[in-house]
């Protein structure tokens, strides 16, 4: 039997999609996940067990649409047992915790899944795929999505760098390191999470890598340092033995029971210095695993052949009927938006859903029927920019569309910005020949300037007339006419997020959709 759809991997974004077709009744699938249970990467990462993804049970309120801007682990569905913030109220979680949750998710859903089934190869023949395990098993497909994240550790090229230990298998026990100076290549989460682990035992601990420290609350994107792993810096600041290195790391060398590493240095004319560590740690990040293509379906790869090259859908730009999950698919807002998390890619695999429904099922983006009046569209996006989580954590990628023609008027939600630019949501009996496209997103340069520096001049509140140029996340609605954007409003920020304020955001709004719809 040939599947409508194969998907490699049971993790989130495997049961998240698996879950979406099971409850649009499109049963015609199946999951491969080569461990015993769904989401085994959480088995081994993070490595000092510590989630940084936010779990807020207690928010004031009981929009369960609201909730989950503060709840960055559950996945979607209507069953309200199947939320992550029924499991704790640790604001950073265990990730045992994300195992346990994630074999309930797979359970309730009754999503199918095939564990014990590592997939070997991948083939395609004629207008299908051949996927085989590594038991034996061949299963035929119409399509494959590919959920299964980046597996494989992205080495550098540094000349000895496979001497380095890598973060994937290193020692957890801080112990290991008693009295060693440890040099620890990274600048992630990865890295600073280690440090911080690893303080009290060593003796001397250099973070080191050829880019600057991003911290996450200047640029806004959640893989750059979050504060739960920066206390590391207060040691190198306050001049606590510990240092961050900024250069690059040309050789690791064994060196008796240690080790010489050969260090540019980027901020001292470039200085070149031989350090001596007892340990060196690699903490340089993940990359996607194509092994298991051959050669008459191999992705191409991008970003350094860390991901898949992919479509405004998700598939790969080489091999039709192929697809992409999850933190792969972050090449599309890649260190821009939330496609590489679980807070952000959800949304991205409930898109990729209905991409999927409406190119092979004829089925039409979900809609709702509005008057083509600004009373009707104003109300509208007022009414959503106010609750919606998956523009709010997809800021700037995914957008609600409000399509027009004539008196009809159609309120598409989460759709991604690239694809309606190229693809439209035209439907049957519904041909639109204007839009207003609503995202969230930061103001220009958000990330060049210090969030916390008051001495840089922020927008007032009721600034109507200087909304364009606010830092905090607002909305901005985009008109499209000809299929280009013809003109564009910013709502005035607001500390609470609440875009209601008659005056300042509801009236402006109405009057800037009212001039657009008077265009002829």
């Amino acid at each position: 039997m040939t599947l409508d759809y194969l998907i490699i991997g049971a993790g989130p974004a495997g049961l998240q999609l698996a879950a979406l077709l099971e409850a649009e009744g499109r049963r015609d699938y199946l999951v491969l996940e080569a461990a015993d249970r769904p989401g085994a990467f959480f088995a081994r990462f993070p490595r000092h067990r510590q989630l940084i993804s936010i779990n807020k049970p207690h928010t004031g309120g009981q929009d369960p649409e609201l909730n989950l801007r503060l709840d960055w682990n559950s996945l979607l569905s209507d069953d309200p047992e199947l939320l992550f913030t029924r499991y704790t109220e640790r604001y950073f979680p265990p990730a045992d915790l994300m195992l346990r949750y994630l074999g309930d998710f797979a359970e309730r859903t009754r999503v199918k899944v095939r564990y014990h089934a590592r997939v070997e190869r991948v083939s395609r023949d004629g207008g299908g795929f051949t996927v085989r395990t590594t038991a034996g098993e061949t299963f035929t497909a119409r399509r494959v999505v590919v959920a299964t994240g980046v597996p494989r550790p992205y080495e550098p090229a540094i000349e000895g760098f496979e001497l380095a230990e890598n973060y994937a298998d290193m020692p957890v026990d801080p112990r290991d390191f008693l009295d060693q100076r440890v040099l620890i290549i990274g600048k992630g989460n990865s890295a600073f999470e280690t440090a911080d682990a690893l303080m009290e035992t060593t003796t001397v601990i250099h973070v080191a890598g050829p880019s600057s420290v991003h911290m996450a609350w200047r640029t806004h994107f959640v893989g750059h340092l979050r504060a739960v792993n920066n206390n590391f810096l207060d040691t190198y600041q306050l001049k606590s033995a510990n240092a961050i290195l900024d250069g690059t790391v040309r050789r690791i060398e064994r060196d008796g029971a240690g080790f010489t590493v050969t260090f540019s240095f980027s901020r001292a004319d470039e200085v070149v210095k031989r350090l001596r560590y007892d340990r060196v740690l690699a903490c340089t990040g993940f990359r996607f695993d194509a092994s298991i293509f051959d050669e008459t379906c191999r992705p191409d790869l991008v970003i350094a052949d860390r991901f898949p090259a992919q479509t405004d859908e998700w598939e790969s730009t080489n091999v039709p009927g192929l697809y992409f999950a999850g933190t792969i698919s972050q090449v599309r807002d890649f260190k821009r938006s939330t496609s590489g998390f679980i807070h952000g890619f959800r949304y991205a695999v409930r898109a990729l859903h209905r991409v999927l429904e409406r190119r092979h099922h004829d089925e039409p983006w979900p809609a709702a029927k509005l008057d083509a009046t600004a009373e009707s569209i104003t109300g509208a996006v007022i009414a959503r920019v106010n609750r919606t989580s998956a523009l709010w954590q997809q800021f700037g990628f995914l957008a609600d569309v409000v399509t027009v023609a004539g008196a009809d008027a159609r309120y598409h939600e989460e759709v991604p910005v690239d694809y309606f630019a190229r693809a439209g949501l035209a439907a049957d009996g519904h041909e639109p020949d204007r839009a207003f496209v609503v995202t969230l997103e930061y103001g220009p340069d958000h990330d060049k300037v210090d969030p916390f520096d008051i001495s840089v001049g922020r927008i007032a509140q009721d600034a109507v007339g200087q909304a364009h140029d606010a830092a905090y996340l607002h909305p901005v609605v985009r008109f499209h006419r000809g299929g280009a954007v013809a003109a564009v409003h910013h709502l005035a920020e607001n500390l609470e997020n609440q875009w209601d304020r008659p005056e300042v955001h509801v009236r402006p709004l109405a009057d800037f959709v009212g001039r657009c719809l008077d265009v002829r």
